[in-house]
Order: structure tokens, then C-alpha cells, then sequence
């Protein structure tokens, strides 16, 4: 691990967070990935891994706890004073953008309910570090509901009990684990760095300290090769685990990623929609005795509606994946192309005349049928990624 030793720059922010974390205030613990070598992930590739010194992050802190009490100095001033109040901060830091300012502005007005401790796994800082990171969040933002972050499951199982429970004490509620999938073959395959036995290990050690889990399942990840094993290793992984959330993030496979070489030289073969499709219903289908709830809060998911409450939903859930299944073939075309086009958010809206002149203009216009469908939803998949 690099610690960056550089002279402090000012206030930091990473590339990403969870969709969950939209409204959270980013604070960036270590810059980039300290694995980085995932064959589906392009977002770190080329970057260097470094930790930020914890220095710097309390710097961090006490700045945004600097602008809040500005802010809230300027709510019950004269507008002058106000000017005033906030040029100073601005001399104060020397601040020549007003984005960082934005930023936390646009926190301080969301409530300040939630804290993202960034890059792609914060877990790897020293426990003393982060406990003390955490505590001077909790002195600076008493009435923060939430501080959350990324964590590999590999770094997390070599953290021991009493150190995972010193975190959480201090004030971290919830983490997030790219588990991606329980199968050994894949998770070779895609180079993640780690087994289905260390995966369990770590979620089950992120629940005995008493904070939220939420675990990440790709559907499509172990192409048509391993799709029936990525649902069954994967749902066995979570009986064991019981994690507070189950997300979806279903596999797009975009022109920068490791993974499209092994696509190219037939190591696997890409999965369709409706091979993912039938792979999220056995995921559900092999549930058993958990209590997670399963959110498909990302916009690659093909649908939107498969969420709730294990056990009590689980039918639910099935009647959802079921719904699509038994359309007809020009019918999943038509959803596929809504869902990927922005025109279609639930089920019903396939439905609306309004939304399916849309899809059947952008469908005329690019010629889609059956056998350039999968083409295409790849090309407008790879938009978000």
C-alpha cells in the first residue's frame, strides 16, 4: 500500500459511490483501487492506489464543518453579511471554484443525513485510523444518520473481531461488498481476488459487529458458461451470510474492459437479457431462511420491479420475473428497448401508448428485431457505464 505524502491540496472527492449514497456527503479516505485487477471493471484501470494520510482527512472535515457553520451563520444574516461571511471562507481556504462549495452546499440543504467514505475499498485504513476518522465525524456531525463504505471481502476477513467492532461503535453503519458472485470458477475467471469461503467469512464478521451489510450479485458474470452456477453458489454464499441487502448489478460488458477479451477469444460467451433473466429467477428461487432485502436500484437492471422483503416477498419478486418471461417475443423487444431507452420504469409502463410510440419509433428507426436485439441493448448499456 502507497501513502501519498504530498503536501495537503484541499478538499477531495472520488469518481464514484453507490446509487444509495446520491445524496451523502463523499469523503475521500484512499484514492482509486488497491486491487484493481477485476476483468469486468474498467473504472480503475491505470491508476494508482494510495492512501490519503489521515491528516489530510481530518483537514477535510474540519473544512466542510467550516463551510456548515458558515452556511448556517449566513441563513440569519443581512445578505451583505452574508457576502461577507462567505468570501471569507472562500479567503480562508483559497478557494478559487465554487464547486466544493457547491458540494457540501447542496449536503447541508439535503439535511446531512448520510457520509460515503470513499475510494473503492476504505476498509483497507488502519482500524485505529478509521476510529478515529469516524469518531471526529460524529463530534463534527452529531445528527448524520448514516456513514457507510466499499469494502473487499478479502480486506474485510483479515480485520478480527474486536477491531471490526471498534468501527463499528464508532460510528460506521453500513458497508458495501462487491461480492459479484459465489462461484470459485468465476471469481477465478474474472480475477476478483478472492473464494466463496472468504466472502462468507467477511459478510458474516460485517454482521456480528452489528453493521448493515449490503452484497452486490452480477447477474451475466459467469456468461452462459457458469449461469446456472453464478444463481446457485451465489444464493448459497448469501443463506450463509444473511446480509441486510441484496443488490442487483446486472453484467454490461463495455469496449475497455479485461472481460471483453475473453469474450472475443471464447472463454465465455456473453449471456442475453433473458439468460440473466432466467439467472436472477433461480438466485430467488434458492433463497432460503434469510431476511435480506433485494434492491434493484441500478439502471442496467432489466427490471426495475424485482425488490422486497425475504422471506415474506418472495413470490412477489417471482410473479415479476415470471410477468416478463411469459411475453411474447416481439413484447420483450419492445421491453428491452423501453427499459434501456429510459421510456419504460415498471412493468405497467408497457402498457402506456404514449411510451410504446416511442420505443416502436426508436425500434423503426434502428431496424431492431430479434436478430440484432442483443447488439444493440450492449451499445446502449455500455451509455451508463
Amino acid at each position: 500500500m502507497n501513502s501519498c505524502e504530498q503536501e495537503y491540496t484541499g478538499f477531495e472527492v472520488g469518481g464514484i459511490r453507490p446509487p444509495s449514497e446520491a445524496d451523502s456527503l463523499l469523503l475521500r479516505l484512499t484514492r482509486n483501487c488497491p486491487w484493481n485487477r477485476c476483468k469486468f471493471c474498467s473504472l480503475y484501470k491505470g491508476m494508482k492506489f494510495s492512501l490519503r494520510l489521515k491528516e489530510h482527512i481530518i483537514k477535510d472535515i474540519d473544512f466542510v464543518k467550516d463551510c456548515v457553520d458558515t452556511f448556517k451563520s449566513m441563513e440569519k444574516s443581512s445578505q451583505n453579511e452574508a457576502q461577507e461571511l462567505l468570501s471569507s471562507l472562500k479567503e480562508r481556504y483559497t478557494l478559487d471554484d465554487n464547486w466544493v462549495l457547491q458540494f457540501v452546499f447542496r449536503w447541508y440543504k439535503g439535511g446531512m443525513k448520510s457520509i460515503f467514505l470513499q475510494d473503492a475499498n476504505s476498509m483497507i485504513i488502519k482500524p485505529d485510523d478509521m476510529v478515529e476518522i469516524l469518531l471526529h465525524l460524529r463530534k463534527c456531525f452529531g445528527n448524520v444518520e448514516r456513514i457507510t463504505s466499499y469494502g473487499r471481502s478479502h480486506t474485510i476477513a483479515r480485520i478480527s473481531d474486536e477491531d471490526m467492532k471498534g468501527i463499528s461503535q464508532a460510528g460506521l453503519n453500513r458497508i458495501h461488498i462487491g461480492m459479484e458472485t459465489g462461484s470459485d470458477k468465476v471469481l477465478k475467471l474474472v480475477e476478483k481476488g478472492v473464494d466463496k469461503k472468504t466472502h462468507i467469512i467477511a459478510g458474516q464478521k460485517v454482521k456480528k459487529a452489528g453493521i448493515e451489510l449490503s452484497e452486490y450479485f452480477m447477474p451475466g458474470l459467469g456468461g452462459n458458461e457458469y449461469s446456472e452456477e453464478n444463481a446457485r453458489e451465489t444464493a448459497d454464499a448469501l443463506n450463509q451470510i444473511n446480509p441486510d441487502f441484496i443488490r442487483l448489478r446486472t453484467l454490461a460488458v463495455t469496449n475497455r474492459s479485461v472481460l471483453k477479451n475473453d469474450y472475443d477469444s471464447g472463454i465465455f460467451t456473453r449471456t442475453n437479457d433473458d439468460t440473466m433473466v432466467m439467472e436472477l429467477k433461480l438466485l430467488i428461487e434458492s433463497f432460503n431462511g434469510i431476511t435480506s432485502y433485494i434492491k434493484s436500484d441500478h439502471i442496467l437492471n432489466l427490471i426495475p420491479e424485482v425488490e422486497g422483503r425475504l422471506p415474506e416477498d418472495k413470490e412477489i419478486i417471482l410473479s415479476k420475473i415470471n410477468w416478463y418471461l411469459d411475453l411474447s417475443d416481439e413484447e420483450k423487444i419492445k421491453y428491452k428497448v423501453g427499459r434501456r431507452i429510459g421510456a419504460i420504469q415498471c412493468n405497467d409502463d408497457l402498457y402506456d401508448k404514449d411510451r410504446i410510440r416511442r420505443i416502436d419509433e426508436f425500434i423503426e428507426k434502428h431496424s431492431v428485431d430479434e436478430s440484432n436485439i442483443d447488439y444493440i441493448m450492449d451499445r446502449l448499456m455500455n451509455r451508463f457505464i
